[in-house]
């Protein structure tokens, strides 16, 4: 039988080919598009993925050795800064594996025990945790969106 912590690993890892099965296909060029009269363009949207994956490890799972300066949510807008692809992806593969790190060392207990953020307030790890599978997929959609029909 498996943990709950496996489950809610493979869980996010399928959610999330939403969005990795995208990166591939994605150009340097594409980078800049942007669905009017929305402001955030396809690199923008890649990094807040990855902004808020190193967040959740930070913030929510506790990983105190992650060390993120999470411009996307910083700044709330696209400041046009998001267009090397490979740095990108490298961020992205990053932000994943941090965060796949920490949560991989939660016991089922964990998954239990409350957290509280001030931008979702009091949930338990496991609620929080869907935030993320959410977010994720709700950029992925808007990335395919953007990246389809933007300019």
């Amino acid at each position: 039988m498996k943990t709950k912590t496996q489950l809610f690993l493979e869980l996010w890892i399928e959610a999330r080919t939403r969005f990795t099965n995208q990166i591939n296909s994605i150009s340097e060029e594409d980078l800049k598009k942007k669905l009017p009269p929305s402001q955030n363009s396809v690199g923008f949207l890649i990094r807040h993925i990855g902004d808020v994956e190193l967040l959740f490890a930070k913030n929510v799972f506790g990983d105190s050795l992650v060390k993120v300066s999470a411009k996307t949510v910083i700044e709330k807008r696209d400041t046009g800064e998001w267009t090397d692809l490979e740095a990108l992806k490298n961020y992205v593969s990053e932000s994943f594996e941090k965060l796949k790190a920490i949560v991989e060392k939660q016991t089922d207990e964990d998954w239990e025990s409350t957290i509280t953020t001030k931008e979702f307030g009091t949930k338990t790890k496991a609620e929080a945790f869907g935030r993320i599978v959410s977010h994720t997929a709700y950029h992925a959609g808007q990335l395919a969106i953007i990246n389809k029909y933007g300019k």
